[in-house]
């Protein structure tokens, strides 16, 4: 703590309280005093540089109870050391239960004091810095934006997000899916419980159950303990089963009957477990279209489309873009430990002129490329531009007729070139986090590169 702590001593005993300040001044504390409840309560109204309160439980006009309750109510963050000459364990457990960090019996000895309000203080500047860091972290991790489609987004997630429904999100890659996921546990009652996100499309489908559902020792090669599935592991909290689409069909059934039944059975095992979690579910694929070429479950589509939460493309809001390349750009420089740089004039053109199709997500990897290879306190448009990925031109009308190829082998290297370049874009044309994302070796991603041309 930066500086003289300062600690208020409550106790009606002049002679106490003198004691007790002669050993805290001594110590290096700076000191108040109160002979009383009200008085207490009045000097931790008006003096915001009370770091300590250090409190007896026999005071006249308010017990020290009454002062403690008000206290936290008030400024719950102040530690609050109670003492008492006639101290029992219900005395304690109560003070202790209204929030005091710690209950001393009188007589006490200075040393035992000391240490007390040093642990208090040290215990309250940690909790000071948690709660720093978490609201860091939400800064750093908030839904951006004032157009009116977020400000559409914000406001669903903020009526949806103490309920118990189950939360559809949509909307294209990169455009902060899992990121409203973790707004909508985070502003639940479900809050402070885990926050589980598993990838439907990244895992194989042999094993997919197991990642689900967990397993028993021996229940297949390679399971050479038990360990328990997602949602065991969310239990009390919530679940995202992101890129929900990618589910192989059978194993639908078996996550219909989960959420059907609250229970999990791990594979190897003959018991149920019951869970208690949310569901929210993630897809950039059109979910009604796969219900009607069956290959999405209706049911289960029903199950997990109680609500649905849409996050509209950047290129549909474009006011959003430049003021997100600048949270985008001052959070780089900071990360990377880069003296602080500002967007050119020219750069916000730019930016709005370019159709992002990777998104938000595409937005912020080119904005922390161009912070650190920019020269200068300025990023310009040249600098942006020599870190974006350049789309190659489709033709005349834009996009390309996937039904005019004459061979099916034609089609299908025009959809993997087609694929392959998207997933370029999306990730700033970085070859070794396209190659872990689409679980390409790297070799084998640069051979295909040179094939199509788009190296």
């Amino acid at each position: 703590m930066a500086g003289k702590a300062t600690i208020l001593i409550v106790d009606d005993h002049r002679a106490v309280r003198e004691e007790v300040a002669f050993a805290l001044d001594y110590d290096g504390y700076d000191t108040r005093e109160a002979a009383d409840g009200p008085s207490a309560l009045t000097a931790v109204e008006e003096h915001e540089d009370i770091d300590l309160v250090l409190l007896d439980i026999k005071l006249p006009g308010i017990d020290g109870l009454e002062v403690l309750t008000r206290i936290k109510a008030d400024r719950p963050q102040l530690p609050v050391v109670m003492i008492s000459g006639h101290g029992d364990l219900e005395t304690a457990v109560l003070a202790v239960r209204k929030g005091a960090y710690d209950f001393l019996q009188k007589p006490f000895e200075n040393d035992r004091v000391l240490l007390s309000i040093k642990n208090a203080l040290e215990h309250a500047e940690l909790e000071h810095e948690n709660t720093a860091l978490r609201q860091q972290l939400q800064s750093e991790h908030q839904l951006l934006g004032d157009s009116e489609p977020m400000a559409q987004v914000r406001a669903m997630i903020d009526k949806v997000a103490p309920t118990e429904v189950a939360v559809l999100i949509t909307g294209e890659n990169g455009t902060g899916k899992e990121l409203v996921a973790s707004h909508l546990h985070g502003l639940s009652r479900r809050g402070e419980g885990p926050f589980v996100a598993i990838n439907c499309a990244a895992i194989p489908a042999e094993l997919a159950e197991s990642e689900l559902f967990g397993h028993e020792k021996g229940a297949f090669t390679g399971a050479t303990s038990s360990r328990p599935g997602a949602f065991e592991q969310a239990d009390g909290g919530t679940l995202l089963l992101d890129e929900i689409g990618d589910l192989p069909l059978p194993l639908q059934a078996k996550l219909l009957r989960a959420l059907q039944e609250r229970t999990v059975q791990r594979l190897g095992s003959q018991q149920t477990t019951d869970v208690d979690v949310r569901i929210l579910a993630a897809t950039n694929q059109d979910l009604e279209a796969m219900v009607a070429e069956k290959t999405f479950r209706e049911d289960l589509y029903y199950r997990l489309h109680v609500v649905r939460v849409h996050l509209p493309p950047l290129r549909d809001r474009p006011g959003d873009v430049e003021s997100l390349a600048s949270h985008f750009l001052r959070a780089a420089c900071s990360h990377n430990g880069i003296p602080r740089r500002k967007l050119a004039r020219d750069a916000g053109a730019w930016l709005r002129g370019q159709g992002w199709p990777g998104n938000v997500r595409q937005l912020k990897n080119v904005l922390e490329a161009a912070a650190i290879l920019a020269d200068g306190d300025e990023v310009a448009a040249a600098d942006l531009e020599g870190v974006t990925v350049p789309t190659p031109s489709r033709g005349p009308e834009g996009d390309t007729d996937w039904f005019a190829f004459e061979r099916l082998e034609d089609f299908r290297a025009a959809t993997e070139k087609e694929f392959l370049r998207r997933k370029l874009l999306e990730n700033n044309g970085n070859i070794k986090r396209t190659a872990e994302r689409i679980e390409l070796m790297r070799s084998n991603l640069y051979k295909k590169l040179d094939r199509y041309g788009l190296k």
